[in-house]
């Protein structure tokens, strides 16, 4: 009964493959035809687009219209709404093709338990071989797996991989080097185990293998190990962060503010003036003319600078204001190990101290087209990709320069803005005390 089961099984198949080889062989007649008909069309129309250059104005007003007027006809737009016949006979092949490898793979499957079959009835079936072979298998992909682990870290390492340009980068370099180190032995230790124990402890002739249901000593190394391994990292990431972001009260306003505000889909930079300080902001004051906000009855916005590009002094402490004037976004500088999210309704801080310039930089990475970039690192719409803002370090007298060039927020058409909302108010105030 078996063997008439088998037979049917092959004789079905049998039919589906060569049904599959019939219908295969036309549609790829059809489709070296089609090509060969869009090959000569393709040369009919460069001919004729020769003559068409060679006729006169006439002639060729006289072909846009005809051609505007046969692609408005109903008819024209009914053959383009039709299915090619070609994308059925396409999917019939493909469906073909994929009962042709399913009989395949039936077939050598087939095949390999007629030669395993034939081994017992000679008397020369080893059951355990095949353990044998997977065993090394094993090894083999351990081999290949440590090979891509150590090409991984030597070649995509290195490209993404550079040094911080910040003080307290260094620090957070450290904390990921170290984090590094300990998951990659950990990675060779478990897939040395894993792939190994296999080949060791493969089952054999004349071999029994010991029954061990419980051991108190291992179970306590794999839970107390990684976690005390893991509440290290977490403390040390942990005193990490809070010497970052706790900066001494005497050294926030020491250090040069900046503002910068995130909104869909841009940034927005506010550097204080003369008097060291940022201005007020107040979300009820943006108007077309004053899109970021700024509330100029506070005197110290009157000389608030605004500039298209973040530069800031080598070496000196920079305090960063982070705002934002609609959803969430994030604020984002790679090379300075930086980022924090911009939040609506509140300012997150951000001090950190840059000690390498640009021109540094390029020199470092043979790029005279390297820049710093901030980004926006918190998906945020469907132009989060152009939220970025180049960010540029440069020495102390350079950056003098460049402040003393950027233009002030409150320009001549905001002062016009400002004069003519007071005096409106002054007259409302006045009308209602006479009231």
């Amino acid at each position: 009964m078996k063997f008439k089961i088998n037979n049917r099984f092959k004789a079905v198949l049998g039919c589906l493959l060569a049904v599959g080889l019939l219908c295969s062989t036309p549609s790829f007649a059809i489709q070296q035809d089609s090509l060969a008909k869009d090959s000569a069309t393709a040369v009919a129309a460069d001919t004729s687009a020769v003559a068409d250059t060679t006729a006169a104005a006439p002639a060729a007003t006289d072909s846009v219209s005809a051609s505007t007027t046969a692609a408005a006809t109903p008819g024209a737009a009914e053959q383009v709404k039709q299915v090619d016949p070609q994308v059925y006979k396409n999917l019939t092949y493909y469906v073909l093709l994929f009962l042709i490898i399913c009989t395949i793979v039936a077939v050598v499957g087939k095949v390999l338990s007629i030669y395993e079959l034939t081994r017992k009835m000679n008397g020369k079936y080893n059951p355990f071989a095949n353990n044998t072979f997977q065993s090394v298998l094993f090894l083999v992909f351990l081999v290949a797996f440590f090979g891509f682990v150590y090409y991984g870290y030597s070649v995509w390492g290195s490209w993404a991989w550079r040094s911080a340009v910040t003080e307290h980068g260094k620090d957070l370099d450290n904390m990921f080097i170290i984090t590094t180190v300990i998951i990659t032995t950990v990675l060779v230790l478990v897939h040395l185990l894993l792939l190994t124990f296999p080949y060791i402890y493969r089952m054999r002739a004349k071999t029994k293998a010991y029954y061990y249901p419980h051991n108190d000593t291992i179970e306590k190394i794999w839970t107390i190990v990684p976690a005390v391994v893991l509440t290290v990292l977490v403390l040390f990431g942990f005193f990490t962060w809070r010497s970052i972001t706790n900066v001494p009260e005497d050294l926030q306003k020491s250090a040069l503010q900046v503002e910068v505000l995130g909104e869909q889909f841009q940034w927005q930079v506010r550097y204080p003036g003369a008097d060291g300080v940022i201005g007020k902001r107040n979300y009820k004051m943006t108007t077309p003319i004053n899109s970021y906000g700024i509330d100029f009855n506070d005197k110290n916005a009157w000389d608030d600078i605004q500039a298209s590009d973040i530069v800031l002094p080598v070496n000196k402490s920079v305090r960063f204001h982070i705002i934002s004037k609609d959803i969430i976004h994030s604020f984002y500088i790679p090379d300075f190990r930086v980022q924090i999210n911009a939040v609506p309704g509140m300012t997150n801080y951000f001090q950190f101290t840059p000690t390498v310039t640009t021109e540094e930089m390029r020199e470092r990475m043979n790029d005279p087209k390297y820049d710093y970039v901030m980004l926006c690192n918190k998906i945020c719409g469907s132009g989060h990709y152009n939220m970025q803002k180049k960010v540029v370090v440069v020495t102390e007298e350079e950056y003098k320069e460049w402040l003393s060039t950027q233009n002030k927020y409150f320009t001549e058409d905001l002062q016009k803005e400002f004069v003519n909302v007071e005096s409106k108010e002054t007259t409302t105030l006045t009308t209602a005390s006479l009231n």
